[in-house]
């Protein structure tokens, strides 16, 4: 039953970097300019998630987890010439392309997933605390 705790908290884990990700995309959404101040557009970050075996342990893996960044995707080019970080001879300023409606079905199917593995959790110790019943 510990083994089924372990797998659970590693999909609580990446479940909630997900969501941190999630979050880290809308809120740059109109992020034109790096850390640097430089201007160069937000580029959107995306989880992938893999199985990870723990070290001599037969059975489940543990879900494992890693950020990259969306290098595939160019930036979404608007005509705003006011804009400061316009570019001086075509007025187009370069956004992110972030889909926020993606964004929040992904940050509801993290939810959802974030959920079924507390329920997991609470069922486990449920079965548990039947077990340790039952030997008494």
């Amino acid at each position: 039953m510990l083994r089924t705790l372990d797998i659970s908290r590693s999909a609580l884990v990446a479940q909630r970097e997900r969501m941190n990700v999630i979050a880290g995309n809308i809120a740059n959404a109109q992020t034109t300019r790096n850390a640097n101040g430089e201007v160069e557009p937000f580029q959107r970050r995306y989880v992938e998630f893999f199985s990870e075996s723990t070290r001599g342990k037969k059975g489940p893996s543990e879900v494992g987890f890693r950020v990259h960044v969306d290098q595939s995707t160019g930036p979404r080019l608007v005509h705003d010439p006011g804009h400061p970080d316009a570019d001086p001879e075509t007025g187009m300023v370069a956004f992110p392309e972030i889909n926020l409606m993606n964004e929040f079905a992904d940050a509801i199917l993290a939810s959802r997933a974030y959920e079924a593995n507390t329920s997991a959790i609470q069922m486990t110790r449920q079965m548990a605390e039947q077990t340790l019943r039952l030997l008494q």
